[in-house]
């Protein structure tokens, strides 16, 4: 057939056959196979260095343009928006409002100028509030060229459109075709291999190739985001006589934490691809799944917890006890239950270079789909680790206690702030307590003012009219 093809034709075919076989080369080449054998070439410093010296060279062209239109269009953005007044009692706030007001008063009752006080503070706390903006994208000093971190700056001047423009073309157009090819070939040679292991009958040599297996497919899926680990303290890796907790900001923490060392993952059954992966790690190395059903009774979460950590040929549990993503600013309450069972805990602190691109994943904005493309979009998934000394539960001091310790560790290591309210703020709403609390708190202060000043008019009154007389 190919005396049909004309000239133009049969060039295009070997041009496209010649692409293929280049692109070939190049994955297998410098990513999957480095990945199988856990070789690095350290070609990602030489981008992240490339990436940082464009990002302040953009950076420094938006603020000189600011100046020269004299107006402002770039703020450095903090992690709080607005700064806090120091809180005061709420009796003094009350007491000042009302001085302000003039309307103090003799007579014990409710004054308008009391609402002006939980006014400010409800608008403090739309404003700055400590939960919700746990819950979105952190901001950033400076632009990476993304579309998350400005939608105006681009449009600033011809030069930065123009590099914003390559960008996208190397992002979608170059990095990722790449990624999405590793991505497919790792999940495929891990779902085959994991399966042809876990026929193998259970000696060391089935538990050494089935964690050759985990690792071969952790290193491939870190490659696929273009990846940059960096592991302190590794003296205080896990070892298998425990838990590992840490903090969760995106559903790839435990490829992170698994791309140093094979942890045994607990967590909830799923349909699909995932679920085929899920039950193709099960076979060739003991992982915690529960069925939906299960989750929710405590009990016998805890039994198969103490059962597994007792087990001594099996690896550390990875938990993540805060119970959903929070972005990469703070820490928020851990659950008791992971620490009810009575082990030694190996704390570790992930926290995510944000430069480089948005690790936070919001469930109920993106689904999980959206979220991996924009991951294997951005420029890189930078972060770094941090093992923490082991710590065990002390004399006299219960779950809660030894939770929001090893909380308070992990976020002193990581530079997050340490927050004690619940991260599952996310999807409910404030308890009515915490209201019920301030409203309790606002009539104590009324009565007391009210028992004040009856006694300073017995005071000032005088003695008592059956005494006068005397």
């Amino acid at each position: 057939m190919d005396w049909f093809m004309s000239p133009a034709d049969e060039l295009l075919s070997k041009y496209l056959g010649l692409s293929i076989n280049v692109w070939l080369t190049l994955v297998f080449g410098f990513l999957i196979v480095p990945a199988v054998l856990g070789v690095s070439f350290g070609i990602h410093k030489y981008y992240m260095r490339t990436l940082l010296c464009i990002f302040e060279w953009a950076t420094l062209q938006m603020e000189l343009k600011a100046k020269e239109k004299n107006h402002q269009l770039y703020r450095h953005y903090t992690s709080g928006i607005v700064s806090k007044m120091p809180d005061s009692t709420l009796r003094q706030e009350i007491q000042d409002l009302r001085r302000t007001a003039d309307c103090l008063s003799l007579e014990p009752r409710f004054d308008l100028a009391d609402v002006f006080f939980f006014c400010r503070k409800g608008l403090e706390s739309i404003l700055d509030d400590d939960v919700t903006k746990c819950f979105s994208a952190q901001e950033l000093e400076s632009w990476n060229l993304l579309t998350r971190s400005n939608l105006n700056f681009r449009y600033i001047s011809l030069k930065l459109l123009a590099l914003w423009v390559l960008g996208v073309v190397i992002r979608y157009c170059v990095l990722l075709p790449f990624r999405v090819t590793v991505a497919v070939t790792g999940i495929f040679l891990f779902i085959v291999l994991s399966t042809v292991v876990g026929f193998l009958p259970s000696t060391k040599l089935r538990r050494y190739l089935s964690d050759t297996v985990h690792l071969m497919g952790y290193r491939l899926c870190v490659r696929s985001l273009s990846g940059v680990i960096t592991y302190h303290n590794r003296e205080n890796k896990p070892k298998n006589d425990g838990i590992c907790v840490a903090n969760h900001t995106t559903p790839i923490d435990g490829i992170i934490l698994a791309n140093d060392r094979c942890y045994s993952l607990v967590g909830q059954l799923h349909g699909g691809l995932l679920g085929m992966i899920q039950r193709a790690m099960e076979k060739s190395s003991p992982h915690i799944w529960f069925e939906r059903s299960e989750v929710k009774d405590r009990h016998l979460v805890a039994k198969r917890l103490r059962d597994h950590v007792a087990d001594e040929n099996k690896h550390s549990v990875l938990i993540f006890p805060e119970g959903t993503c929070v972005n990469n600013t703070s820490v928020m309450m851990f659950k008791k239950g992971s620490f009810e069972i009575g082990c030694t805990v190996y704390p570790a602190a992930i926290k995510y270079d944000s430069r480089f691109g948005d690790a936070f994943w919001n469930s109920s904005q993106s689904g999980l789909v959206g979220y991996l493309l924009r991951l294997m979009s951005s420029w890189a998934i930078v972060c770094s680790v941090w093992y923490l000394p082991p710590m065990n539960r002390k004399e006299g001091e219960d779950a809660v206690q030894f939770a929001s310790r090893v909380k308070s560790a992990i976020a002193a290591q990581g530079g997050l702030v340490d927050l004690t309210w619940d991260a599952g703020l996310k999807r409910t709403k404030v308890n009515d307590a915490f209201k019920e609390e301030q409203q309790q708190l606002f009539s104590t202060i009324l009565l007391s003012d009210h028992e004040d000043q009856n006694h300073s008019k017995h005071v000032e009154g005088g003695c008592p009219e059956g005494d006068k007389g005397n």
